[in-house]
């Protein structure tokens, strides 16, 4: 039987005001269910890596790419959320020269200390670490960057997070502290969502998966966010099952060196027992926690069918919303909320 605080997770984005208005809520309320809380990602970083775009499109080093079409971020139903111009490094600049201030290591330091203040006022349970989550460099280099000159591009970006990164391990406790790694265009781009996809994607993705967990120590907990995108409060594909987030998951364990506390996948809220089949091929090592994220909003009803239909594959996991929802109505806050306090208490029977 898991440990009550194994059976929630919060993918990272919440729509409060602030770092403390998400830490006293989720404390307060979900604590008990809870082995991490994020920080809700809110300011700049509500819409995830917006604000690396604009970092990239303001950055001297960089530029509009004149040879590519904007890439259009086209929803699960066809629509056109937005087109992005593709940026690139320009030709006279040194990549070995370069980095970017990516904001990440100040957002989470800053966290941290609202997080260390509201843990010793009892808001925040002892057991709990804080969670920060970053997404992986191919993220904006799929995202933002130009096809021509990704790899010069990538290589600048993930040097500059690890320094980011580093810059956290070295001033927040590492037994407080959980990363997290956001995978979101890695999962578009073995669904071909995007116009470019080199042979080797995904060789250059498990190796990525596998430098960047190297550099999070063993004392820090460790874990994967894997999700589909949803820029428009809906999902940018719609995946039939699970089979391509499987192989991303055993990926993870072929290629990550050391433990992985957590994975978390998305489920789509049509989800059947055939859509949870695929997991039956996930090699699972201790000792990852599985969460699925099949909360839905408003769908008690649905969250408690897709849980029916999860454990007649499954013997053991927890539960969390499909991604984060930084991006939705704050008024739906407290029945999401309710909803996870429901979805635990049915896990904990």
């Amino acid at each position: 039987m898991p440990s009550a605080r194994d059976l929630l997770h919060f993918v990272g984005s919440v729509p409060l005001a602030d770092a403390e208005a998400v830490f006293s809520a989720l404390g307060s309320q979900l604590g008990r269910y809870l082995r991490r809380i994020p920080d809700g990602e809110t300011g700049e970083r509500t819409r995830w890596i917006v604000f690396q775009q604009r970092l990239l499109q303001q950055h001297p080093a960089m530029e509009v790419d004149p040879t590519q079409k904007p890439l259009p971020v086209r929803q699960s139903d066809g629509t056109v959320f937005r087109e992005i111009h593709l940026l690139r490094l320009k030709s006279d600049v040194n990549p070995e020269g370069l980095t970017f201030d990516t904001g990440y290591d100040r957002a989470a330091l800053g966290g941290y200390e609202v997080f260390k203040r509201l843990r010793e006022q009892g808001v925040i349970q002892a057991h709990v670490r804080y969670m920060f989550a970053l997404p992986t460099p191919l993220a904006t280099g799929f995202m933002y960057v130009s096809p021509v000159g990704r790899e010069r591009y990538v290589r600048v970006y993930e040097r500059s997070l690890m320094q980011a990164l580093d810059n956290i391990l070295a001033s927040i406790p590492h037994e407080d502290l959980s990363i997290q790694f956001d995978v979101c265009q890695e999962v578009l781009m073995f669904e071909n969502y995007f116009p470019v996809r080199t042979p080797d994607y995904k060789e250059t993705i498990f190796r990525q998966f596998g430098r960047l967990a190297a550099a999070v120590p063993e004392r820090v907990e460790l874990g994967f966010h894997l999700c589909y995108g949803s820029p428009g409060d809906q999902p940018l594909l719609k995946l039939p099952d699970a089979t391509v987030l499987a192989e991303l998951m055993n990926g993870i364990g072929d290629f990550v060196k050391r433990p992985v506390q957590f994975i978390h996948i998305p489920v789509p809220k049509s989800a059947t027992a055939e859509f949870f089949t695929p997991l039956k091929d996930w090699h699972q090592r201790e000792p990852t926690r599985l969460y699925l994220g099949l909360l839905q909003h408003e769908d008690v009803a649905g969250d408690q069918r897709r849980i029916a239909a999860a454990r007649r594959v499954l013997n053991d996991f927890g539960v969390a919303a499909e991604c984060g929802f930084g991006r939705t109505n704050p008024a739906r806050i407290p029945k999401m909320l309710d909803s996870h306090r429901l979805a635990a208490e049915a896990l904990a029977n």
